[in-house]
């Protein structure tokens, strides 16, 4: 296992580690495996509520809009046919779903994968916990200011902590999400990820 320090409550570091699963943290970095759950979990976000009309769903065009022949022009035989302003179109977008279904764990193991490579880049640190005595997004913003943790923020708390989330929710850089609920793009986009010490557990045991 990897050792790592937990930074306590007064924002030093060193003087306690906490061992980080193997599993989970030293796991194999396979780039077009996280390649491709990235892509499943952005095409799974889209709605897919985009939709046109045909030819036959527009309003209008039952008569001809002119006769046969003797006019000189083009012969026609209905306004909503594409080519006309307010007609039909063709092979339009409609509603649809944009899920990629994936095995569990082929999303198990691009989440190792997203983990270990932040672990190597130095960007997870530990700390023993983040209760909050009330809502204060000041004092939020001055303890991640302490912890050198910059740019965008992920903290992993163990379980739901209201005045943690409260106290983030204005803070544009700053996503607070629990253990058992994390995901590669959120991971991947953090510059910093802030993981509780008892969410190591909680990972440990989802994702291991």
């Amino acid at each position: 296992m990897t050792a790592v320090s937990v930074i306590g409550p007064d924002s030093n570091a060193g003087s306690k580690t906490v061992e980080l699963p193997d599993e989970i943290f030293a796991a194999k970095v396979n780039v077009p495996l996280i390649h491709q759950v990235v892509v499943a979990q952005q095409a799974a976000a889209r709605q897919g509520t985009h939709s046109t009309k045909t030819r036959g769903e527009v309003r209008g065009g039952g008569r001809k809009p002119y006769r046969q022949k003797g006019t000189g022009r083009a012969r026609q035989g209905s306004r909503s046919a594409p080519h006309y302003a307010g007609g039909g179109v063709v092979f339009g977008p409609h509603p649809r779903s944009y899920v990629q279904r994936l095995p569990k764990r082929m999303r198990r193991l691009a989440l190792q994968g997203a983990l270990t490579s932040k672990l190597g880049d130095g960007a997870i640190k530990v700390v023993a916990d983040l209760d909050m005595d009330a809502i204060k997004t000041r004092e939020l913003v001055g303890y991640l200011a302490a912890l050198g943790a910059s740019g965008r923020v992920l903290v992993v708390e163990a379980a739901k902590d209201e005045r943690l989330e409260l106290s983030a929710r204005n803070l544009p850089g700053v996503n607070v999400i629990r253990a058992d609920s994390l995901n590669v793009v959120d991971v991947l986009d953090a510059d910093t990820l802030v993981i509780t010490q008892p969410s190591i557990g909680t990972m440990a045991e989802v994702y291991a």
